[in-house]
């Protein structure tokens, strides 16, 4: 070792990073000693390669609140950050309802997220097309122009090249992609309706969006029409809806159809309840309908319940 207080033997992140503590050194957690000695990485990072058993001291495996002292020696190996992941390419489960040499039409299911973000930088529908679809690489996210949320199923469009992302993203701005849902809310919707309430974060729980007092609210339009009424078999009125969407904004049905007093059935985030073996919010973007990149024609494509919707709803007795 040089003559320096901590000699870092290795910088390739391919190998493990090497520290010898200073004779001169304090006693101190180990996790304090390599913030300083890696500044580069957050203490929480640190603290997890801790945990994962990605740093040794004197050869064993350390612990998060380990004391490390002079003349110890450290071996790190040092992870890349989880959002490095984002856009790498995984085998992913979806499916193809069509596709043509401008477009996807993906039928995604429930609990795969659509786009990586915080708490979710693997596993998504974005790197599943990479994986599936090379070519997407050069789109700007992957071809992606509307997402879903993580826990409803149904229909979206990727865009197979930037012109046509951009004639898709015209389309949305103009509303004239038609998206229609289905949904299963508490209560009977007697008629119906439009809800045009702007929609913004929630100030009290960042997680949710709200029409009342809302951050930073945008422009919300859902058209909506009751399908048909029935009682579950613990007694709760429900309400199967067909909603239409003209903006796209942020848990839009949700929170429209919350603030109507009539909550997702298993939305929980939005006051809904888990009833008639429900574990997820019941909606489903059940058709989709844009104009075509290359022809100007007007398609249309459909997809089915999914298996865990469908369930429920034959669980319920329907008022003829």
């Amino acid at each position: 070792m040089p003559d320096t207080d901590i000699a870092k033997e290795s910088l390739d992140a391919a190998q493990p990073v090497e520290f010898e503590l200073p004779f001169k050194a304090l006693s101190e957690r180990l996790d304090k000693v390599l913030a300083r000695l890696i500044p580069e990485h957050s203490r929480s990072r640190l603290q997890a390669w801790i945990e994962d058993g990605h740093v040794q001291v004197n050869g064993q495996v350390a612990r998060v609140r380990q004391i490390v002292n002079p003349g110890d020696k450290l071996t790190v190996w040092e992870q890349l950050p989880p959002e490095s992941l984002a856009f790498s390419p995984e085998p992913v489960d979806f499916g193809v309802v069509a596709q043509s040499a401008d477009w996807i039409v993906v039928n995604k299911p429930a609990g795969l997220v659509t786009h990586p973000g915080a708490g979710n930088w693997s596993g998504t529908l974005l790197n599943g097309l990479l994986y599936r679809f090379p070519e997407l690489k050069m789109v700007a996210r992957a071809g992606i122009v509307h997402r879903l949320d993580k826990d409803t199923s149904g229909l979206l469009v990727v865009a197979r090249h930037e012109k046509a992302q951009t004639h898709l993203i015209r389309q949305l701005q103009k509303r004239t992609v038609s998206r229609e849902y289905v949904a299963l809310v508490h209560g009977n919707i007697v008629a119906a309706g439009t809800v045009d309430r702007a929609i913004g974060r929630d100030p009290r729980v960042p997680v949710r969006m709200a029409v009342d007092r809302a951050i930073a609210p945008k422009p919300a339009i859902t058209h909506y029409e009751p399908l048909r009424v029935g009682q579950t078999p613990d007694g709760h009125l429900v309400t199967e809806v067909m909603c239409h969407l003209e903006t796209g904004r942020t848990h839009q049905i949700r929170v429209h159809l919350a603030s109507l007093r009539h909550p997702l059935v298993a939305d929980v985030l939005y006051g809904g309840k888990r009833i008639a073996g429900a574990q997820r919010q019941l909606l489903h973007a059940r058709a989709l309908r844009f104009d075509d990149f290359s022809t100007g024609r007007r398609v249309e494509f459909s997809a089915p319940l999914a298996d865990d919707f469908s369930a429920v709803l034959e669980t319920i007795a329907w008022q003829s």
